[in-house]
């Protein structure tokens, strides 16, 4: 197709002095093979163009019935002006049609080309002009109309679309031959048998082009920042909890929790619930469970302690704690429903992972310490700082003799490995811990304090259903992935003496603009591998 039509242009340009515009020339030929053919004959010199970029005014298909058959206030006139005696308003949808009717009606009144007498139409011009049917003619004859007012009033209508159009205007260039000679591209072995190389037309190399570049994948920012994390917590003795539950029972992710069955987190508006199914069974072990733990918890897993946890027995501990009140508490004293707690959520928190792997540290307690780094998902409205799905970091250290102090100071230690050091800890209510504090972290580019975590000690009602044992205290924290990386990350590095000579971070204000459909690939792919500053 375009070797046929590079002669079609030089066809057209030997029998004309000036130049040609494409669209004039060649109306049914699409822009693309145009400017295919153009650039073929370009590069041999033969003709020079330029790109005219404009836009044009399209008719609807709306549009287009009242150019060919009047406006539908031009109807509704025609049919009153037919009734001598006037036009019934109920009988006009039969007359006009029920669309043209409840369109037509008010533009004709107001235009005053009929009057309304009581339930009559009757008409009050002797004869009208369709203006709307002329202007919508214009346009379709010349793509354009010359008052904007009236050409942004027919857009408003959706009665015209405006459509870009590109056009090409080219002329002889100085190499210009009325014939198109291929050009070879390779010196083959039969060219220098028959000789042919010496008379044959060789294109031009060009040794200055660049190459294509070359697509290739890269790591997504928070995937980057979530390695480091991984390497932080093996570095302090952790063992990474398995993750692979999106969706959890309301026992799990939250009875277990000692969250109360009223919590106004269990609401809709808060958690998002499962439809189809909407409930599932009373907890039991799971017999692929241990294919996803980790090697240490494996070998546990196989001694005859560990089989001897008692699901049944921890559900009834769960509801009587809640209920009655047990393990020297006087619980929530509710009617306490198995209905509720079988309710499917996905999961709003992966503390739900670190309950379940509690309770399975029930049947060999020991210290230990276990870390989860995956998505959850929360009913909550988008702004800069939060969104309905997003990843957090889970972490737990079960030991005797653990206190707050030694908590704040494992804090302060945890995110030191992070370059994060400026910290303050709030009291805070969590139904699972007490006491509780929230973690805040100074964020450079918002200029303010960001809250980046929970934490607390675990209550005797969440751990003592569990069969732990009284004396054994447990450290749990939290915190979202996302906000930690938009304080702390390198960005756009121009050498790497920069890593050292001073701390760069990421230009992240908004939070969509790390996770979600509004992330730019090119951001994904420029920034390079994170280096935490760590002490």
């Amino acid at each position: 197709m375009a070797t046929d039509l590079t002669a079609r242009f030089l066809d057209a340009l030997s029998q004309s002095d000036g130049p040609i515009l494409s669209t004039d020339a060649f109306p049914s030929i699409p822009s693309t093979e145009i400017k295919s053919a153009l650039d073929r004959l370009k590069s041999r010199e033969m003709v020079v163009y330029e790109a005219i970029d404009k836009e044009e005014a399209i008719l609807t298909a709306e549009a287009e019935g009242v150019a060919a058959n009047g406006s539908p206030e031009a109807k509704v006139f025609e049919a009153v002006q037919t009734a001598l005696q006037g036009l019934k308003i109920t009988d006009l949808p039969k007359a006009v049609g029920k669309e043209n009717a409840s369109i037509g009606q008010g533009k004709a009144l107001k235009a005053g080309w009929i009057t309304k007498d009581k339930d009559l139409l009757r008409a009050k011009a002797k004869s009208i002009t369709d203006t709307s049917r002329e202007q919508l003619q214009t346009i379709q004859n010349t793509r354009t109309f010359p008052d904007p007012k009236v050409l942004s009033d027919l857009k408003k209508r959706k009665l015209v679309k405006m459509q870009k159009v590109i056009s090409y205007k080219f002329s002889k260039g100085p190499k210009f031959a009325k014939e198109f000679v291929k050009e070879e591209t390779d010196l083959t072995a039969d060219m220098l048998a028959s000789g042919t190389w010496s008379t044959v037309k060789f294109k031009p190399y060009n040794f200055k082009s660049l190459g294509a570049p070359t697509m290739s994948g890269a790591l997504h920012p928070l995937n980057k920042v979530r390695h480091e994390f991984r390497q932080i917590f093996f570095e302090m003795g952790f063992e990474e909890m398995p993750t692979n539950r999106y969706v959890e029972t309301g026992f799990w992710n939250f009875d277990a929790l000692f969250v109360p069955q009223q919590h106004p987190a269990r609401d809709q508006q808060d958690t998002f619930f499962i439809s189809d199914p909407p409930y599932a069974d009373t907890p039991r072990a799971d017999p692929q469970e241990t294919q996803h733990l980790p090697n240490r918890s494996l070998s546990e897993s196989t001694t005859n302690k560990a089989s001897t946890l008692d699901y049944k027995q921890y559900w009834n501990n769960v509801k009587e704690v809640h209920q009655n009140g047990k393990y020297g508490s006087i619980g929530y004293r509710y009617p306490y429903s198995e209905h509720e707690s079988l309710k499917l959520v996905l999961r709003t928190h992966t503390t739900a992972i670190s309950t379940y792997m509690l309770h399975r540290l029930a049947a060999n307690p020991r210290p230990a310490r276990y870390f989860s780094i995956d998505r959850v998902f929360r009913n909550e409205s988008v702004d800069a700082t939060h969104l309905a799905e997003f990843h957090q970091v889970e972490g737990v250290i079960a030991d005797y003799g653990l206190t707050l102090g030694g908590l704040i100071g494992f804090m302060e230690v945890f995110f030191a490995k992070m370059g994060i050091h400026k910290l303050r800890f709030k009291p805070a209510y969590n139904p699972y811990t007490e006491p509780s504090m929230e973690i805040f972290g100074f964020h450079e580019g918002l200029d303010k304090w960001v809250e980046i975590g929970n934490s607390g000690m675990f209550r005797p009602e969440m751990l003592e259903p569990m069969g732990l044992p009284k004396d054994m205290r447990v450290y749990g924290w939290g915190l979202s992935l996302e906000r930690p990386t938009m304080i702390k990350y390198v960005h756009n590095l121009s050498s790497p003496a920069e890593v050292t000579n001073k701390l760069c971070r990421y230009a992240v204000k908004n939070i969509r603009e790390l996770l979600g459909h509004k992330v730019d690939l090119n951001f994904v792919e420029s920034n390079p591998a994170v280096r935490l500053e760590k002490d």
